[in-house]
């Protein structure tokens, strides 16, 4: 008797999604919208370094924040890979990859 009730429950339940056909309402943005929300990258030929300090990842990915420090340009890939740049700037400095 248990097998029966919970065939028909599975049954029940796979018919009511069925039915169910409304179909997820997309809101549609304009472009000038969107690229408003997506921070714009810093151009890599302006720093000094082509991996980011802090995490070493190749800023050939992108560029979000940038520092001035001892004479050169250093590029990260975010703001908090910077903020950890700040709190030791001389050992990062010797680990970085910077341009010849």
């Amino acid at each position: 008797m248990k097998k029966i009730a919970l065939i028909i429950f599975g049954i029940t339940t796979i018919a009511v999604a069925c039915n169910n056909n409304e179909q997820p309402k997309h809101e549609k943005k304009d472009s000038a919208a969107m690229q408003s929300d997506v921070p714009q990258s810093i151009d890599i030929r302006i720093v000094d370094n082509t991996k980011d300090p802090a995490c070493g990842m190749p800023l050939t990915a992108g560029i979000g924040d940038t520092v001035s420090y001892n004479g050169k340009k250093f590029g990260f890939c975010s703001k908090e890979c910077k903020e950890q740049f700040l709190k030791n700037p001389a050992q990062l400095v010797s680990a970085a990859a910077l341009k010849k």
